[in-house]
């Protein structure tokens, strides 16, 4: 093993595991993309019951809360790969068997809520064993681009591929978005299953080890590294404020700007071109301010992009705001995650990052209640100005660690060292 060197910016090498990975995770993100379109207009014919509606979406989330934790120790307890493409099995058949039940006329709203439980259930171990695989395919320094790589290959197979193409899968058939999700799952589940690298090295656990003390291991870790306590705080601020943004950002372009639904796909869009640009400008940025810093100035940059949405009453100055919000939210999710993986001890990198993930995860709901609120009391710019206050706190939870990152070999306040295998 070697210790990560937390400034590099090489490329990673496209032939060998990580191409592999590449292709694996922006086809499923694809087939993602068709299901999560797809399924709120399934919802919408079956009921029109608003309640029953947002509980699919909602069963979307809870998992990562229940089920983070525990997602994440089982993910250091297994062998990464055979997990994956286990998990993306096991999805692409559930699914296939849906598209079956929708074709025959069987879909229920209690079917589209089980099954956005049981694949988000899933995808909390698939998604920490996808972290914790990731630093043993590329050489440490090449770690943040094979990560904004990865990130801009799955924005742009799920935010300008998938959603626009339901329509086209829909003149087909009810069920053949889902037919193409599950097809994209096996074939995903083919390319990891043919990595073909054998398991990764572990220590073995203490005698009387348990789940639960694993996982309580992975949070004291969390919260006794400076700088990963710091990335775990901000990032569950900022979600509170994408919960309050994402919940009334409908309302917000087509009453409050009376954009209609073009201008509602028209701010989509822009995001996900401005999250394509990100991606490809990150590590330029890390070059130039490094990993921490470049981090700081993305949550500067989108707290100044939200006030301009919650404050400007005019659409093209929206567009603007949110592409430079997306853009700025790649170089933050790319960092975090390359951080993240820079300072986990070799073996918690999946508790670790799903203790990441959980915490982050459970400001959304709330952030989506208080801006639900806002905009009902106060008007439909309120809560883009609510999530640029939360982003500004963020923001200032990140200054003790501006300085150049920290040297990964002598983490803070007692951390252990971080490695990853190579």
């Amino acid at each position: 093993m070697a210790t990560a060197e937390t400034a590099g910016t090489r490329a990673p090498a496209w032939r060998g595991g990580f191409g592999r990975l590449w292709s694996a995770a922006v086809l499923s993100s694809l087939g993602d993309a068709l299901r999560t379109a797809a399924l709120p207009l399934l919802a919408v014919s079956l009921t029109d019951d608003p309640l029953l509606i947002a509980s699919v979406t909602a069963c979307g989330h809870l998992p990562w809360i229940v089920f983070g934790l525990l997602g994440g120790a089982a993910a250091d307890r297994v062998d990464q790969r055979r997990a994956m493409w286990a998990v993306d099995l096991l999805r692409g058949l559930l699914v296939a068997a849906f598209a079956v039940a929708v074709a025959l006329g069987h879909a229920s709203i209690g079917l589209l809520i089980a099954l956005a439980f049981i694949l988000t259930t899933l995808q909390t171990l698939f998604d920490n064993a996808a972290t914790a695989l990731l630093p043993s395919l590329v050489p440490p320094g090449a770690l943040g681009s094979a990560n904004a790589r990865l990130m801009t290959g799955q924005r742009l197979a799920g935010g300008l591929l998938g959603g626009p193409a339901v329509p086209l899968l829909l003149t087909a058939g009810a069920a053949a978005p889902y037919a193409v999700d599950a097809a994209t799952y096996l074939l995903a589940a083919a390319l990891i299953a043919s990595l073909g690298r054998p398991a990764a090295e572990r220590a073995p656990g203490p005698p009387g080890s348990t789940l639960r003390r694993e996982i309580a291991e992975g949070l004291r870790t969390l919260v006794r590294d400076r700088v990963l306590r710091a990335l775990c705080t901000a990032t569950a601020l900022c979600n509170i404020g994408i919960g309050a943004l994402l919940a009334t950002l409908v309302i917000l372009v087509t009453g409050w700007l009376g954009a209609g639904e073009t201008g509602y796909a028209a701010a989509l869009t822009a995001y996900t071109v401005g999250s394509l640009a990100g991606g490809a400008a990150s590590g330029r940025l890390v070059a130039r301010l490094g990993r921490a810093r470049s981090v700081l100035l993305a949550g500067s940059v989108q707290t100044a992009a939200l006030l301009a949405m919650g404050g400007v009453r005019h659409l093209g100055a929206l567009l603007v705001s949110l592409a430079v919000f997306g853009f700025m939210g790649m170089v933050w999710n790319v960092n975090t995650t390359t951080l993240l993986q820079e300072r986990s001890p070799a073996g918690m990198l999946g508790r670790v990052s799903s203790a990441h993930r959980t915490l982050g995860v459970a400001g959304t709901p709330l952030g989506a209640l208080l801006g639900g609120a806002l905009a009902a009391a106060w008007g439909a710019g309120t809560p883009a100005l609510l999530a640029a206050g939360f982003f500004a706190l963020a923001t200032a939870a990140l200054i003790p660690v501006r300085r150049p990152d920290v040297p990964v070999g002598a983490p803070d306040d007692g951390a252990t060292t971080a490695h990853v295998h190579r």
